[in-house]
């Protein structure tokens, strides 16, 4: 199994809310969120939050073969609530949550999943690049980013107003009509995109998080077949560099409005076949 993992934080000495892991035949990478500038209500914090249940879930999928991956995440969100249920408020607004990929290869399919706006990237013989992408997170901030979009990435102004934008978010987590990513219920993981792709179809499966996918979902400026071209050449440490590089050239987000000039960043490339 030949898999290549770069992750790097927002800004040095911060820390990194993103988690990938892989094991002989599976792989997740989570991206852990929050309110901005909101007490979560957990004594943990976010990157103990996805880093623990994506340790969790990896251990699921690889333990129980043939138990659905939904099944595997709702097991693990339960298991994660009943670590700091009785020591933290998981019935805040902002408790830590998660978005969450994982797959795991049998003998001859992968099993999918994605919940929340991280991103699956599967690569064919052809060198078709296919993304897989919970929409539900983006449809819904679209509707509500306007005023946030208008002001200049990283001043007062835009901090309130996107702290605004966040607090309205949660309100519509986990509910119909929003959007669903892992949190305290284990419900959640009903909601999830699933799917099975012939494992012989495959050329490599990559896992992103929306801080590493910024070239193509946020900016424009790549595709994912050049995704795919920079990850097989150079890797995932250059895929990050290049968007660094994008994001210093547009500190203020006039270019591309932004809620963080920038994100962490998590790439997890698993080449199937030579």
């Amino acid at each position: 199994m030949n898999v290549a993992l770069a992750s790097l934080s927002a800004e040095p000495g911060q820390a990194n809310e993103d988690f990938a892991a892989a094991a002989f035949g599976a792989a997740v990478l989570l991206d852990g969120a929050g309110v901005a500038g909101a007490d979560t209500g957990c004594t943990h914090g976010i990157a103990w939050f996805s880093a623990t249940l994506g340790g969790l879930l990896l251990s699921a999928v690889t333990a129980h073969p043939a138990r659905p991956l939904a099944d595997c995440l709702a097991d693990s969100i339960r298991a994660v609530r009943s670590l700091h249920e009785d020591s933290c408020d998981l019935s805040y607004r902002a408790s830590p949550t998660s978005t969450v990929v994982a797959v795991r290869a049998g003998a001859e399919a992968l099993e999918y999943l994605v919940l929340g706006d991280s991103t699956l990237l599967l690569a064919d013989e052809e060198g078709k690049a296919t993304a897989i992408t919970d929409q539900r997170l983006d449809e819904v901030g679209k509707r509500l980013r306007g005023p946030v979009d208008e002001l200049l990435t990283g001043s007062p102004e835009h901090a309130a107003a996107l702290a605004r934008y966040r607090d309205a978010l949660t309100g519509l987590r986990n509910r119909p009509g929003g959007f669903w990513i892992a949190g305290p219920d284990a419900q959640a993981a009903e909601h999830a995109l699933t799917g099975v792709v012939p494992l012989e179809s495959l050329t490599s499966v990559t896992l992103l998080s929306d801080g590493a996918t910024r070239l193509v979902d946020s900016f424009g400026i790549a595709t994912w077949e050049g995704t795919l071209s920079v990850l097989s050449s150079s890797g995932p440490d250059e895929l990050i560099r290049s968007v660094r590089e994008a994001e210093a050239g547009d500190p203020d987000g006039r270019r591309w409005p932004r809620g963080k000039a920038q994100d962490d960043a998590t790439v997890l490339h698993w080449v199937v076949s030579e």
